[in-house]
């Protein structure tokens, strides 16, 4: 990658053109790698801030795959501007969505969110393409209501340290139904549970990544609080799939939808699990649960069986052996060595 953050231009053949802001993210560069993987053409913007270069560089090289590197909350380049007839798609993915990485620089945060979603949108509806964004879970708060339907109106900490992520998505959200109400682009909006897999960032502070990387290290394992809090955890290609299935629906998208895995499970069975798969030995830690933290999370998917047919299908055992594995290489990796004995 240049120094500009420029992987390869696509060829500029009049095709049509799919543009993916936040796609060197975790979940972003399994969603460039599924649209490549279809025929299409993709401009990836990423400011690279809390995404990683190296989460595209299988796709250096593509024919049909070019990387800007550009903060949304700024005016979008004529890079991107002057493809503005070509683009068929626009998918926002970007923000950083873990607790530690939002919360560092909450004033970016909160203008990712509303600054670059109208961004993006403006930008669809000028080319009059369908646009795409990925809310989240967290707009439910510390959910009164279980699982969480889509019609919950949630239980959000307006003023805490989250809401910069919490009430941005919020908002982002409003920005996207009022275009569409008003018929100026073609909106779906995701709310994204849980999710993991490869090209998870090692120190992103999510429990999956924590709890595999401090395994595999033979660190040891943090939970917080009694471990009793629930979350429902959702392997990245079922998430990509539902992504992909709720872009491309025929649905008029002016109600969110929900995508993620019902399977609820406490944070301490996890951590048994995690456990079971690295043979670690490693003592665990208990730390304060943070302020705002959720004690429960599960989707109702009710409304994606219906409308898109889909229904997360990988097991978590399934996925966590996937996981530990990818984990396993990439810390062996930057050490120079083998990491610590994981069976996976």
């Amino acid at each position: 990658m240049t120094a500009q953050g420029r992987i390869r231009p696509v060829r500029d053949r009049g095709e049509p053109l799919t543009v993916v802001a936040g796609g060197a993210g975790f979940i972003g560069s399994h969603l460039c790698r599924a649209l490549l993987d279809r025929g299409e053409a993709v401009l990836c913007l990423d400011t690279l801030q809390t995404s990683r270069a190296s989460n595209l560089a299988a796709l250096q090289g593509h024919p049909r795959f070019e990387f800007l590197r550009h903060d949304i909350t700024q005016p979008l380049p004529a890079r991107v501007l002057d493809r503005t007839p070509r683009i068929a798609r626009v998918w926002n993915l970007a923000c950083a969505a873990s607790p530690p990485r939002y919360q560092r620089d909450p004033e970016h945060t909160m203008l990712t969110n509303v600054v670059g979603t109208n961004s993006l949108l403006r930008l669809a509806e000028a080319a009059g393409a369908r646009f795409l964004l990925t809310s989240t879970s967290e707009v439910y708060g510390d959910p009164e209501i279980h699982p969480q339907p889509e019609d919950y109106r949630g239980a959000v900490n307006c003023t805490g340290p989250r809401a910069c992520y919490d009430e941005g998505k919020r908002a982002a959200e409003s920005l996207a139904f009022d275009y569409g109400r008003a018929g100026r682009a073609e909106i779906r909006v995701a709310r994204i549970f849980n999710t993991y897999g490869p090209n998870m960032d090692p120190a992103d502070g999510r429990v999956v990544s924590n709890l595999i990387c401090q395994a595999l290290r033979g660190e040891p394992l943090t939970i917080y609080g009694d471990g009793r809090q629930t979350r429902s955890f959702c392997y990245v290609s079922d998430m990509v799939a539902g992504l992909l299935a709720l872009m491309e629906a025929p649905v008029d998208g002016m109600e969110p939808v929900n995508l993620g895995n019902p399977a609820e499970i406490t944070v301490k069975e996890l951590l048994e699990q995690v456990v079971t798969l690295t043979r670690t030995r490693a003592p665990v830690v208990r730390r304060p649960l943070p302020q705002d933290d959720p004690r429960r999370r599960r989707p109702d998917i009710a409304r994606a069986r219906a409308l898109l047919g889909w229904a997360p299908s990988v097991p978590l055992a399934e996925g966590l052996a996937a996981t530990c594995a990818w984990f396993a290489a990439e810390l062996g990796a930057e050490a120079g060595a083998a990491p610590a004995k994981a069976s996976v």
